[in-house]
């Protein structure tokens, strides 16, 4: 672990407090990403009288059939203001009465609908601002466009606000200074800490070996005005390689004066032997001073990444109880299934983390790191340590091909590194978990989360193979891509049989629960049902989620998630189904959940995924118990 000087005045020890509205003004709802609610009439006893309270299209939508390209929308929708906004992947934002879902204003930036860096256009949401003053412009909604644009409007009104850079419109690429052979788009929407957003970018993945540099941009909401920019790669080895960017959402404390940001792998994503030199804030998580922008700690929990075990999510902040002592803590969840639980202050682990020696790899100029930190307490989500079975329903039939495949492709653990041969990677590039992340009861500390178990096969081209191939690039996390610069291109599917069924055993997704007292997982169960052909799975099969849970204070978890295109209520004790209905596809987005003139809501936008199914969908759904 990488640590840097602490500042004295951050080792006090401090308390963080949620904040207790009833409003839900961020991505992960607060700017602790705990995704909690304090909505107190949802309880085990009362979902199943949930109704919907209004349906709402946004218009926005394309499978990819026509001359745009597919859409995938997993915006959280943000309630702040008496209002419910919207960002769409048409690069729009709609605002919506939150008790009818009437059409107030909508916005539309008029962005081109290209995929300039990404396979379909891309919207995670918007972003808000209150500046606590009254007048024009005081209170504003943030959306960022994938040519990097990032647009502010009054949140009354849907007029852009003139004094913020030129005339309401921030070109971001304007500090895409380096190595930049794709712009920053930005589909995650910025953090906003008082009067500062905190903005990363997204690019284009497994491309190039050389790519932009990440970096973290802090602006002035009011002017649009660069206060500082913070990169995470050694500036002696930008020149081969690129990235560690910040794609997903961020966390703050502002008591502490942090930001803390999830930062991803170097390019290119699966072969390293340029840039085995190390580079100790990529894959990591890392305390930002957020009136500075300089590094107070950072901790990686991969180290030389070539698995794209990018950190997928913000990481969540809740006090625990030790010793008779309050820690203030952060939750990192990984794609590769670990919950790393830090002292936010320090970074310093608050459970044991054991280091274990990882294969060598047999890829030309490729030197992988000898060991691997392996957070064991909480225990792993999904049992990711241990390659799932052959799944024999999938091997009969396929007459073996499961079998064959499992004896044919090389496997020597969670890190095992890509090959020539074709390695079996577990937990796939999607991760056990991705950008949704955890959510957090921070009144008993206790986590949930949804985690997928994808085995995924990946093998290295070399580069005269690959380049007389006729290899169009990849879809959604998959297929052909080049890794131009580098010996090899790859290619990257789910491991299956002819008939698409997954040659591992289920089940593929799991739901779970832990004390963060002590580490103690409380329950894991399998989560939604999988569907192929139209046909669904047993529930006993689990099924691969995108999206994250909503924890309240009445005991109940919203999620939606599953390829089975279900929204739910669990009881938060259990993980037992209490409630679902069926929307028109997977819903990916992160549910809020507010109170608005003394009504609870829980909202969903659906816009489905093609990395779960093909069905895409614009529809946002609202449910409030019946009266």
């Amino acid at each position: 672990m990488l640590r840097y000087l602490v500042p004295a005045a951050f080792l006090a020890t401090t308390v963080f407090a949620h904040a207790q509205q009833p409003a839900w003004t961020a991505f992960h709802g607060d700017l602790a990403s705990t995704k909690f609610s304090n909505a107190q009439s949802f309880t085990p006893e009362t979902v199943s009288q949930l109704k919907r309270a209004w349906e709402y299209r946004t218009g926005d939508v394309s499978d990819g059939s026509g001359e745009l390209p597919e859409t995938v929308w997993s915006a959280t929708p943000i309630y702040a203001n008496e209002t419910l906004y919207l960002g769409t992947p048409f690069y729009r934002i709609i605002a919506l009465d939150p008790a009818t879902g009437a059409e107030r204003w909508t916005y539309d930036s008029e962005s081109a609908l290209e995929p300039l860096t990404q396979p379909a256009l891309k919207n995670r949401g918007v972003a808000y601002w209150d500046s606590g003053s009254a007048g024009s412009c005081e209170k504003r909604v943030f959306l960022g466009t994938m040519d990097a644009e990032l647009h502010a409007v009054d949140a009354d009104t849907g007029a852009l606000c003139d004094e913020f850079a030129e005339g309401g419109i921030l070109n971001v690429n304007q500090w895409n200074r380096v190595n930049d052979v794709f712009p920053f788009s930005l589909l995650q929407p910025p953090l906003v800490v008082g009067d500062t957003l905190l903005l990363g970018w997204a690019g284009k993945d497994w491309e190039y070996t050389v790519a932009p540099p990440g970096n973290l941009l802090a602006i002035d909401a009011r002017s649009g005005e660069l206060l500082w920019e913070t990169s995470f790669i050694p500036s002696e080895l930008v020149p081969q390689t690129g990235t560690a960017n910040i794609w997903t959402a961020m966390t703050a404390d502002p008591e502490l004066g942090m930001v803390y940001a999830p930062v991803s792998s170097p390019s290119p994503n699966y072969w390293g032997g340029l840039r085995t030199d190390p580079i100790p804030l990529a894959t990591s998580v890392s305390a930002i001073d957020i009136e500075s922008g300089e590094i107070v700690w950072s901790f990686q929990h991969v180290r030389h990444d070539i698995w794209d075990y990018d950190t997928p999510s913000a990481p969540t902040l809740v006090d625990i109880e030790r010793d008779g002592q309050t820690i203030p803590a952060l939750v990192q969840a990984t794609k590769q299934g670990f919950l790393f639980v830090l002292d936010r202050r320090t970074g310093e682990p608050l459970f044991p983390i054991e280091e274990r020696p990882t294969p060598p790899s047999t890829a030309e100029g490729e030197v992988t790191a000898a060991t691997q930190p392996f957070a064991m307490t909480p225990r792993p989500m999904g049992n990711p340590l241990e390659l799932p079975d052959v799944w024999p329903l999938a091997d009969l039939v396929s007459m073996w091909q499961c079998s064959r495949d499992r004896d044919q492709y090389l496997y020597e653990g969670i890190f095992t590194p890509p090959s020539e041969q074709g390695t079996l990677f577990f937990p796939g590039t999607a991760g056990a978990t991705n950008w949704g992340g955890v959510a957090v009861d921070p009144l008993n500390a206790i986590l949930y989360v949804n985690a997928s178990r994808i085995v995924q096969l990946i093998r290295l081209i070399p580069r005269a193979e690959y380049d007389s191939l006729d290899a169009t690039t990849g879809g959604n996390e998959e297929g052909y891509s080049p890794q131009e610069g580098s010996p090899y291109g790859i290619y990257l599917t789910d491991w299956s049989n002819w008939a698409g069924m997954p040659c591992w055993e289920p089940p593929f997704g799991t739901f779970s629960a832990y004390d963060l007292k002590t580490g103690e997982l409380l329950y894991e169960t399998p989560f939604g049902r999988a569907q192929l052909y139209g046909f669904y799975g047993l529930e006993a099969w689990g099924s691969p989620t995108l999206g994250g849970p909503v924890v309240t204070a009445g005991g109940v978890v919203f999620i939606g998630a599953s390829v089975d295109s279900r929204v739910r209520a669990l009881n938060a004790a259990t993980g037992e189904e209490i409630w679902s209905d069926l929307v028109e596809a997977p819903a990916v987005s992160i549910p809020a959940v507010f109170t608005h003139e003394g009504v609870d809501y829980v909202v969903f936008a659906v816009g489905g995924n093609s990395i779960l199914k093909p069905e895409v969908s614009d529809q946002a759904v609202a449910y409030r118990l019946a009266p």
